[in-house]
């Protein structure tokens, strides 16, 4: 399918659906949660991140916390010569596409979300851990390619109707990256009705938005907090020379050098140096704890199509206006939408016409990062360039178009998050914080490039910086997907239902067959397995074939918390071309049947009380990390009843924690933790144990009411 024929089904669509709905909710957000990256749109037709205790949204990778690297998008439309419902002539006119204009000059009529397929119910001992996601679409499409695809409408004063649609993909290539396709159509609609205000061409249309990263949540908390909304953020750009690739196709292979990538037109971000931070603060190593690399995230924004005019939809290679870096908080207000503001709006369009607000100073088309950094260890806080302490934004505007009433502009765009995977930012992290607390120590380390040296921060930030090739490799795989009209091969669907459940001997896992059991390349199933929590590495601990809808995972130990996911796996015989992504076999999303309730082998209940044991015994927190993988403050009451009442005192008598056991095993885990959530402090302490369930059968020396007293030492 060409660019022309996919542009053409979009807005087939869009005049199908029509604009005349009912409004939506300033503050309704829809959550796409299907592949590694995942984030959410709003209603009023821009995204702002902080939801009034963190900044989330564009989750990557998603399979850990904290990893959120939104911070703000700011966007604006503007025209020029226009007369409005009053009969009142702006020389400029402009909106500020942000919640607080939303019924003044904002109108927000759709926001809905389809799902190729409905999501498996995934069941961990009867608990259904998709239950807070089934709402996050309300129809499914089997005919549709992505997985979810989100519509926005947004009517403005104007009359001239934005409308976005939203494509993620959970293909394992093509799961890095969601593509906004925006139509801007003259509509003459000024409002919420199905009234028509408007009926004259817009004249200079300016659009444009100025992003900014946190890249990301998990480094900032582990460096300096200011970088929360992205103060020390740095961008870049690429793209240059795209005219004279605007006819390129991408057909290359996954081994075509990634210098060969350049071309396309994008901005993105990373997180820099604090002035604030002693150390080579590049990737945000935690050096609190184990080193890991906690920002390797590079997050921004690629360009796909540029509608060249309403009547020529070819790519136009002069477009974005504007490509380059902005200071964050720094930009033209456009007021009150009064007379008082025509001032304000002659700002926004220049800005919008690639004049930086309010000087040069403030913004560029240039690489900011090559243009200002000597070297990759220079400690130059990007910040201070600008002066402006919100940080800088990747800044992009296009046009100006001419657009008649009933005739549209299209722009297609790819926002990804990309770097270095987790157990790589260990390894490095791990490393440089060794060299960092022993000034002797020279590595050598070893380079990406098989050399080394003796450089703890070039070693560092080298491979740290791997991650722009690795973001611009997504990008590619974006506009190759775009390009092939969104027909890149597709993996199986997941099963529908996925179940683990905790048993005495082993950990069961079942489920229903996947809906594409019946294609001719299906191949089976993959079982991987995580420990002590549920945003940890995955292990493959088992391949199924066709047919079989169950699994003994005999493999688990007494007292670690266990989490799982299937997938479905097909031969890859319908992935051998090499053009969208590598060759192979594709597996359906690990998303989809990832559990985050834990499963435990679970002990029979004991016979005696006597046998009541507790581990370990003494806790040192010099030994946490080899206690329970992954579980830190833990421990286990081993031999328990199946029903009681575990009451723990301190040793002056004080209670300070009951637990209620009552799932008939005779395990029973502790964090550690006091009734008010308090960490409980050196000691040593009192357990109480009282039986409250006659057990069945005459093998049990013990019956309700009666009571055991054991002891056991906190170290801290």
């Amino acid at each position: 399918m060409s660019k022309l024929s996919l542009r053409n089904i979009l807005l087939l669509t869009v005049f199908i659906s029509g604009v005349g709905k009912a409004q939506v909710g300033e503050s309704e957000k829809s959550y796409i949660r299907v592949g590694e990256l995942q984030t959410h749109i709003s209603a009023y037709g821009s995204e702002r991140a902080w939801n009034e205790v963190y900044y989330e949204g564009l989750k990557w990778p998603a399979d850990y916390l904290y990893t959120d690297n939104a911070v703000i998008k700011r966007a604006w439309i503007a025209v020029k010569e226009f007369t409005d419902e009053d009969n009142v002539f702006w020389d400029f006119w402009a909106t500020y596409i942000s919640k607080g204009y939303v019924a003044n000059s904002l109108f927000p009529m759709e926001l809905s979300q389809s799902a190729k397929f409905p999501i498996p119910g995934v069941f961990v001992d009867g608990v259904d851990c998709n239950t807070p996601y089934y709402d996050d679409y309300q129809t499914v499409n089997s005919n549709q390619v992505a997985d979810r695809i989100v519509n926005n409408v947004v009517n403005t004063s104007c009359g001239l109707t934005m409308t976005r649609r939203v494509y993620a993909f959970s293909q394992q290539y093509h799961d890095d990256y969601i593509i906004k396709e925006f139509i801007f159509k003259n509509t003459g609609n000024t409002d919420y009705d199905d009234e028509i205000e408007l009926n004259a061409p817009l004249t200079g249309v300016r659009i444009g938005w100025s992003t900014r990263y946190s890249v990301s949540r998990d480094g900032a908390s582990n460096s300096d907090n200011q970088q929360s909304w992205g103060k020390h953020t740095w961008v870049t750009r690429r793209g240059e020379e795209y005219a004279s690739h605007v006819n390129d196709v991408l057909n290359f292979t996954e081994s075509t050098p990634r210098a060969n990538l350049d071309w396309i037109r994008c901005g993105f971000s990373w997180m820099g140096q604090s002035e604030l931070v002693s150390y080579d603060m590049i990737g945000a190593p935690d050096i609190r704890a184990t080193g890991r690399l906690s920002g390797p995230q590079f997050a921004g924004t690629a360009i796909l199509h540029v509608d060249k005019s309403t009547s020529d939809h070819s790519d136009d290679p002069n477009q974005p206006t504007t490509l380059g870096w902005h200071a964050g908080d720094t930009y033209p207000s456009v007021g009150d939408l009064r007379d008082s503001d025509r001032l304000k709006m002659s700002q926004v369009y220049e800005m919008l016409s690639g004049q930086p607000y309010p000087s040069d100073m403030y913004g560029g088309t240039d690489r900011m990062d090559e243009t200002y950094l000597q070297s990759i260890t220079q400690k130059l806080d990007p910040y201070t360039i600008h002066g402006d302490g919100g940080g800088t934004n990747v800044w992009i505007t296009y046009g100006p178009f001419d657009i008649d009433p009933g005739d549209s502009i299209v722009i297609v765009e790819a926002q990804a998050v990309n770097g270095l995977g987790r157990a790589k930012c260990n390894e490095i992290g791990n490393r440089w914080l060794k060299a960092y607390y022993d000034p002797n120590d020279k590595g050598p380390f070893e380079l990406p490039d098989g050399t080394t040296t003796d450089n703890k921060n070039i070693y560092k930030n080298t491979w740290f910086y791997t991650g722009k090739d690795s973001i611009m490799l997504v990008f590619s795989r974006a506009l190759r997907n775009y390009n092939m009209g969104f027909n890149i091969p597709q993996p199986p669907q997941p099963p529908e239902n996925f179940y683990v459940n905790s048993m005495g001997d082993m950990i069961e896992l079942s489920w229903t067959p996947s809906p594409s059991e019946s294609d001719l390349d299906f191949a089976g199933y993959r079982i991987y397995r995580g420990i002590g929590r549920p945003d940890t590495s995955f292990t493959l601990i088992a391949e199924v074939p066709v047919g079989v809808g169950r699994y003994e995972d005999r493999s688990a130990s007494r007292g670690f918390a266990y989490y799982y996911y299937i997938t479905a796996v097909n031969d890859g015989s319908n992935n051998t071309e090499g053009i969208a992504n590598p060759t192979g076999p594709l597996e359906s999303s690990r998303f989809y049947t990832r559990t985050t309730e834990p499963a435990y082998l679970q002990r029979q209940p004991t016979k005696s009380l006597e046998s009541v044991r507790i581990a370990p015994n003494p806790y040192n927190i010099l030994n946490r990390g080899l206690q329970f993988e992954q579980e830190e403050d833990k421990i286990m009451f081993y031999n328990i009843p199946g029903y009681c009442k575990i009451r723990i005192y301190s040793e002056r008598g004080d209670l300070i924690k009951t637990i209620v056991h009552s799932d008939g095993s005779g395990d029973q885990a502790w964090f550690l933790n006091t009734s008010s959530r308090q960490v409980v402090v050196s000691g040593i302490y009192i357990v109480h144990i009282e039986v409250t369930k006659d057990p069945e059968g005459p093998e049990y020396s013990y019956e309700k009411g009666d009571t055991i007293l054991k002891k056991f030492i906190v170290i801290r």
